[in-house]
């Protein structure tokens, strides 16, 4: 099986004792590029966390970007480092970004302003987007079909969580619709049917890891090769082989992202 992780922080501490270990197993599940989420952290923090595993490893790939739930931490400083980092030959998307109004860890009206500012950045960096949207639908829309649809650069729902209409939205602006470990649990069939109306030639595949793990590994760390009991999910919901699903998204990734046939190595 030849997979795609496409949403990881591979910086965060639950990794730091066997980060090497935990990506073997990745690659020895079959996953075979990975996309480096650089925004899991405080952008108090490092904001190219996720770039030295892209630098050290030909199959990853990063990202940078603000998170919605450190959005009231964001300076210009950062912002200014942002389109700096973006530059970065390993770089391939922005974010994640978006909006949360399940926790709100910042308020609202912060998340929108440093929402649109990150789009603006993004869209003048020329990089797809990484949306993180959870219990926030229709101001994230909005503002994406404001502010973002018009650049034609098109971008990835992670976890995502909505429903097919929610999803035709992101489609119709060039997206494409990733689905992690919460496929798997049993009060989410919500997700399965979403993810049964979605085009195959649309869908990815991720972890979020460390978060998220796959009922089979709840209250555990979860990790990249963990990606394959997701694809099984969407291959059982969908009446195909998990091989198929798992192929399928790894060309979506490829294509989307305009890199080499093994998904690995420089873009095109």
């Amino acid at each position: 099986m030849q997979i795609v992780d496409s949403h990881a922080h591979l910086e965060f501490a639950q990794f730091d004792a066997d980060r090497e270990e935990m990506l073997g197993r990745a690659r020895a599940a079959g996953v075979r590029a990975l996309l480096a989420i650089g925004s899991g952290t405080s952008p108090e923090e490092r904001l190219d966390a996720a770039i030295p595993y892209a630098e050290q490893h030909d199959w990853i790939y990063a990202t940078v970007g603000i998170h919605p739930h450190d959005a009231s931490a964001a300076t210009e400083d950062h912002f200014a480092k942002l389109a700096e980092l973006a530059r970065h030959p390993r770089v391939i998307a922005w974010g994640e970004m978006g909006l949360d109004y399940y926790y709100d860890h910042s308020p609202r009206d912060v998340q929108h302003r440093v929402f649109r500012r990150q789009l603006g950045l993004a869209r003048d960096a020329k990089l797809p987007i990484v949306i993180h949207c959870r219990d926030a639908w229709d101001d994230c829309l909005r503002i994406m079909e404001e502010d973002w649809g018009p650049s034609g650069l098109g971008g990835i729902f992670h976890c995502f969580t909505g429903s097919a209409k929610e999803a035709r939205r992101g489609l119709d602006m060039g997206f494409l619709v990733s689905f992690a470990g919460n496929v798997t649990y049993p009060k989410t069939q919500h997700i399965r049917d979403a993810s049964r109306e979605i085009p195959l030639e649309s869908l990815l595949t991720e972890t979020d890891s460390p978060f998220l793990p796959p009922q089979g590994h709840r209250g555990k760390r979860n990790e990249p090769s963990y990606v394959v009991e997701v694809a099984q999910t969407l291959a059982n919901v969908r009446n195909l082989a998990a091989e198929e699903v798992a192929a399928a998204t790894a060309a979506n990734f490829r294509r989307f992202f305009r890199l080499g046939a093994n998904a690995s190595g420089q873009r095109e």
